[in-house]
């Protein structure tokens, strides 16, 4: 990865028109025999570490974190993924699995050429950094965990929400795209928060697999960390959101709990605010990869 970026042509324009902020150009990238994803990098410092950034449910790379991939890059490379039926990410036959998605980081890892990462993941992405972790110790140096979980369905109701979500995804495979594509259409246009969100949000999201999407609330039921979670011996940061609504602060500070040597951060914002409050969150967010990464002894650049 070379040091750092060389002139604007190494990012795409801001398009103000639809609410497109200004990102670092992304590639898609042939993953052998799993298949092709789509990232986006950003050089940092040169001989720093590098983060790998997952993102969270139904949204992409570009969604999650175009707040703090430039102020980012002045501490560490950057690179993100797509997760797989995600954005432009792998697409598959199989039914979404957050093992896979986790495989897929470190065989991006080793197409790329980096030994060693931070994993960095929100709300989803949080699940998917932790099974990094788990599946392949030797590769990970560092964990950031922002508005996520070691559990997230705390009743049976709730659990059994989620597992048919992914059912109808399951099915939803039988349908046309352009059904599929309506179905996001008419979901969204029943959320009053749409009516303020810049078009280019809900372009994004068109860009997944709506199966895989869908698919992904039941794997999302199924993951519980709690039994091992507590074995992570590797700088790690837990940055909890406490205004939100999706991933309740109480579940997040179990989460912290089970991570007695976590650095944690607090931000007052919902879910979204990595999005919509973005200049705000990526404060803590930043410190807490400066932390995981072992940068938090050294000064600031």
């Amino acid at each position: 990865m070379a040091s750092g970026p060389d002139t604007d042509n190494d990012f795409e324009p801001a398009v103000p028109l639809i609410g497109k902020p200004r990102l670092p150009r992304g590639r898609a990238i042939e993953l052998p025999g799993r298949g092709t994803t789509f990232i986006r990098e950003v050089p940092g410092p040169s001989g720093a570490p590098t983060v790998i950034l997952l993102h969270g449910w139904t949204v992409t790379a570009a969604l999650n974190w175009c707040g703090v991939f430039e102020p980012l890059a002045e501490h560490v490379n950057v690179v993100a993924i797509d997760n797989r039926g995600h954005g432009r990410g792998i697409r598959s036959r199989r039914r979404f699995r957050l093992e896979d998605a986790a495989d897929d980081v470190v065989a991006l890892a080793d197409v790329l050429g980096i030994d060693t990462f931070v994993a960095a993941g929100y709300s989803m992405g949080g699940p998917i950094a932790q099974l990094v972790w788990r599946r392949h110790p030797t590769r990970v140096t560092g964990l950031v965990l922002a508005a996520t979980f070691a559990r997230q369905p705390t009743s049976r109701s709730e659990s059994a929400t989620l597992r048919t979500i992914g059912l109808i995804g399951r099915a939803s495979r039988l349908a046309s795209r352009k059904l599929r594509l309506d179905l996001i259409t008419r979901a969204a246009a029943k959320d009053p928060s749409t009516l303020t969100r810049p078009a280019w949000m809900l372009s994004e999201v068109r860009t997944g697999s709506i199966p895989m999407m869908l698919e992904a609330a039941r794997a999302i039921a199924k993951f519980d960390s709690r039994p091992w979670i507590g074995d992570v011996d590797i700088p790690t940061g837990v940055l909890i959101t406490d205004l939100d609504e999706i991933v309740p602060p109480d579940r997040q500070h179990r989460l912290a709990a089970l991570l007695p040597h976590a650095e944690i951060r607090h931000v007052q914002m919902g879910h979204d605010g990595c999005v919509v409050d973005a200049r705000r969150f990526a404060g803590p967010f930043i410190d807490l990869v400066r932390h995981a990464s072992g940068l938090d002894t050294l000064p600031r650049p």
